[in-house]
């Protein structure tokens, strides 16, 4: 199991909120909803971007989760047949 906290964007858009909009330091904001100043700086940078950015960010995780899967089936149909390739290679000798 993870040790790792997952907040949901709303409660990452509050946190960025109160340094943002009500002017907290991230190091009060932080310590007192309990999560490191590193991911509210992180939080931050996400949510300072407009809603279309993250979303063509968003696509473009998806998209690339699928290349990605579809390049390791790719790799390992060719590498099955170099595999056969070399079967029927020494065969025919």
């Amino acid at each position: 199991m993870s040790s790792q906290k997952r907040f949901t964007d709303e409660f990452k858009r509050d946190a960025v909120a109160q340094v943002v909009d009500r002017g907290y330091a991230v190091s009060e904001v932080a310590e007192r909803l309990g999560v490191s100043t590193k991911s509210l700086y992180t939080w931050k940078a996400q949510f300072a971007k407009p809603a279309k950015a993250r979303e063509a960010e968003a696509d473009l995780a998806v998209e690339l989760r699928r290349v990605k899967k579809e390049l390791a089936r790719v790799t390992e149909e060719r590498d099955i047949l170099k595999k056969a390739a070399t079967y029927f290679a020494r065969e025919s000798r």
